[in-house]
């Protein structure tokens, strides 16, 4: 039987197409489509990362500013190279904060992403497309995932972008949001919250399996993803063990593969119940 990925695979068959993967902060192309970048890359095909943000607000053993920013870009610079990227920019803006609101306004910086006029943002990333004749774009759910409001404002700036630059494929990173509610329902009946932590916001975060297009199975590609969140190392420090980064990199090799093995997409227009195995697959 016919591998219905081999075209995939065989670029002899298939020329090689253009990705562009658009996140607010380094290290969350790390969390959410490393392994599909990773996978692109290996495939032949061009990979490019965009980050908004240097990220120079994230929680970290360094206090927020300038330097922190330009170790965070430096790890970028390092977990693209291990998922084989061909190119990295930064478009500029200051890292918004993780409140909902991106913190007090006479807080965040003067260029902050969520205050950045989004028109003009999305012709900064329109302008890589256009110059990278992009196949794709990767962006964020509406919700942002969880919410962060420079995710919020990659979903925004992304696909006004691809409508200017005429990208032809747009999808949107997310989590299947099911098993996870699921989990912390379970987690639950016999663990107490600390009360700042709300499992009940995950029911509207990130998306239901239902609504999922595309479910990529990354696990060939999980040690290049692995490697991708070490990079990262300023944002699995931060005298905090719990930090997200941290526990994902003790997790032990085989569960990991089983746990990360998957990346999830989103499709927008494509009919009810579509289930896609590659960001390039067509129903």
């Amino acid at each position: 039987m016919k591998d219905p990925h081999s075209s995939h695979t065989n670029l002899g068959l298939v020329p090689p197409r253009t990705a562009v993967f658009f996140h607010a902060h380094p290290d969350d192309e790390a969390l959410l489509t490393a392994g599909t970048m990773a996978m692109l890359a290996a495939e032949g095909h061009r990979v490019v990362l965009v980050v908004a943000t240097a990220g120079e607000r994230g929680l970290s053993d360094l206090e927020p500013g300038d330097e922190l920013g330009m170790t965070r870009l430096k790890e970028l610079y390092e977990s693209a190279a291990v998922l084989g990227c061909a190119r990295v920019e930064c478009l500029g803006y200051g890292d918004s904060g993780l409140s909902p609101s991106g913190g007090i306004a006479a807080d965040r910086p003067d260029n902050a992403f969520i205050d950045a006029d989004s028109e003009e943002a999305a012709e900064k990333l329109a302008a890589i497309l256009r110059e990278e004749r992009a196949d794709l774009v990767a962006i964020y759910d509406p919700a942002g995932g969880y919410g962060h409001p420079d995710h919020v404002q990659v979903h925004r700036v992304g696909r006004r972008a691809a409508e200017l630059a005429g990208t032809p494929i747009v999808l949107e990173a997310t989590v299947n949001r099911d098993p996870l509610v699921k989990l912390l329902r379970m987690a639950g009946k016999v663990y107490r919250f600390p009360p700042e932590f709300d499992p009940r916001t995950f029911e509207s975060a990130y998306t239901a399996g239902a609504d999922i297009t595309h479910r990529v199975n990354v696990r060939r590609y999980t040690k290049q993803k692995r490697a991708s969140m070490a990079a990262h190392a300023s944002q699995a420090s931060g005298g905090d063990s719990d930090r997200t980064l941290a526990v994902m990199l003790k997790v032990p090799g085989p569960l990991y593969r089983q746990v990360f093995g998957t990346e999830w997409f989103v499709r927008r227009g494509l009919p009810p119940g579509t289930r896609l195995k590659h960001p390039f697959d067509e129903p």
